[in-house]
């Protein structure tokens, strides 16, 4: 989709883009630039969250920041305006940049003309037919302004809440359609709503803000100290907090109800000495050809997966609802769960059944350290097959995984811990782990998850079965 329009021949306008596969909206997570700042093309203006990742904007053309639309934390539709810049500094006297609120939110649009040729974007978007330019509704502005001021007053002279004002500004309230539908969804009558946005225009956290007294209603009766937010992210009191769900998260929960409501789960349990895997993680970390990569228990347990689907390719597979198919995959995106600030999140190793152990090792390590430091791409998140969760770092001892959607399988390692064990008819403190594989029924019955895991379970027992099997 397009994401610049040109204003005139002096301004030009930057779109939020389209930075996955069909999202709506995006969080801007933080600003790199300021008004007055130069740009050159290409330079990554700002960070912003989507219901995948975290991703860079890179500005598709040179020229002065005039004015940034929204504040950091404002969650933005996808096609809205986000910056402006002046790609002809010094041409003429241009109007005052704004700061950027997370109020600046347009109500209607008018169409504004279209640049003459090709539209720069970012690299692998498409352009968009047309274009549009949003104007503010007139009419409540200056009503809406002075109950804004009035109540900022308050706040700051007594350090409440409250609205100060008791009517309303006239007329229909102003809000963007997805506002109303929040606003609808919360029981919040807009009427009643203090705006604190551009042209008395209501935004989301003024919903939001709406929504915490009603929220904590119930505890009336004990007095409670109502804090005010440092940020429009969460809104609560000293009694509970109210935070939106967005981005990743949302991602997440939406993603959860619909696998575990839609694919039948099962899921089995093995417990299983892993005291030689242990022994060959030691030995390995001090093998010449494993040099400059992690070795560690998940090295091993991972290629014992993709051996195990090497045995039984029949695992490796997807339901294909439209077509009622079984989707037989000749490949292994191996999923890795990794629990971030922003969230879980699954990327894979696109052919991790084609790695090397070395090769295994390096791309493990890779994909750990980019979703630290919440560098995921959205890319990187796409066509799992399979996927590993290990709940053993947190000391729990197996669990039972919710498949990622699309995929038919889910590992979960549990903690590895010095047990006594019966080994060679006398007991014994052995390593000894827990694995719970999930797999949806519909392609895969007990038989075929039994041998999986068996597999896996026997691998991480005598990890010679890695070259035996192999």
């Amino acid at each position: 989709m397009t994401t610049m329009t040109q204003t005139s021949a002096r301004f030009r306008e930057f779109k939020m883009p389209d930075v996955g596969e069909g999202l709506t909206e995006a969080e801007i997570l933080k600003w790199f630039v300021q008004p007055g700042d130069t740009v050159t093309d290409g330079q990554v203006v700002c960070e912003v969250e989507t219901a995948k990742a975290a991703v860079e904007l890179p500005i598709p053309f040179d020229g002065v920041v005039h004015e940034l639309r929204f504040a950091e934390g404002t969650t933005v539709d996808v096609g809205e305006v986000i910056i402006t810049v002046d790609v002809a500094p010094g041409s003429e006297d241009a109007p005052a940049p704004a700061a950027a609120t997370p109020a600046q939110e347009p109500v209607e649009a008018a169409p504004a003309e279209e640049p003459k040729g090709r539209t720069p974007v970012l690299v692998g978007y498409g352009v968009a037919e047309s274009s549009t330019k949003r104007r503010p509704r007139k009419g409540a502005a200056p009503e809406a302004a002075a109950v804004a001021a009035a109540v900022q007053a308050e706040l700051n002279g007594h350090g409440s809440a409250a609205p100060v004002v008791d009517a309303p500004p006239a007329g229909r309230p102003l809000a963007k359609p997805p506002v109303r539908k929040l606003a609808k969804d919360l029981g919040i009558d807009l009427a009643t709503v203090v705006p604190t946005g551009k042209d008395g225009i209501i935004t989301r956290e003024d919903v939001h803000a709406a929504a915490a007294p009603a929220a904590v209603a119930p505890e009336a009766a004990e007095p409670v100290a109502v804090s005010v937010p440092e940020t429009p992210a969460t809104v609560g009191s000293a009694r509970e907090t109210r935070i939106p769900v967005k981005g990743v998260r949302k991602a997440i929960a939406q993603a959860m109800v619909g696998s575990a409501f839609t694919a039948p789960h099962v899921t089995e349990f093995v417990t299983v000495d892993v005291t030689r895997t242990m022994k060959l993680v030691a030995e390995l970390k001090e093998d010449k050809e494993m040099a400059g990569v992690r070795v560690n228990p998940l090295l091993i347990i991972a290629k014992a997966l993709l051996v195990a689907i090497k045995r039984n390719p029949e695992v490796n597979a997807a339901w294909d609802e439209a077509n009622q198919e079984i989707v037989q995959k000749h490949y292994v995106n191996l999923g890795i769960a990794a629990a971030t600030p922003r969230g879980l999140i699954v990327p894979n190793i696109k052919d991790a059944h084609d790695k090397t152990l070395p090769q295994l090792a390096a791309a493990l390590g890779e994909l750990v350290a980019t979703a630290r430091d919440g560098k995921t791409s959205p890319a990187a998140m796409a066509g799992g097959t399979v996927t590993i969760t290990n709940v053993g770092v947190f000391g729990v001892d197996t669990g039972t995984p919710i498949l990622n959607p699309g995929e038919s399988a889910i590992l979960a390692v549990g903690a590895i811990k010095l047990q006594p064990w019966v080994h060679k008819g006398k007991v014994k403190p052995r390593q000894v782990t827990t694995l719970a594989l999930s797999f949806d029924h519909r392609l895969v019955d007990g038989e075929l998850g039994s041998k999986v895991l068996a597999d896996v379970a026997a691998i991480l027992e005598q990890p010679k079965r890695l070259i035996t099997w192999a």
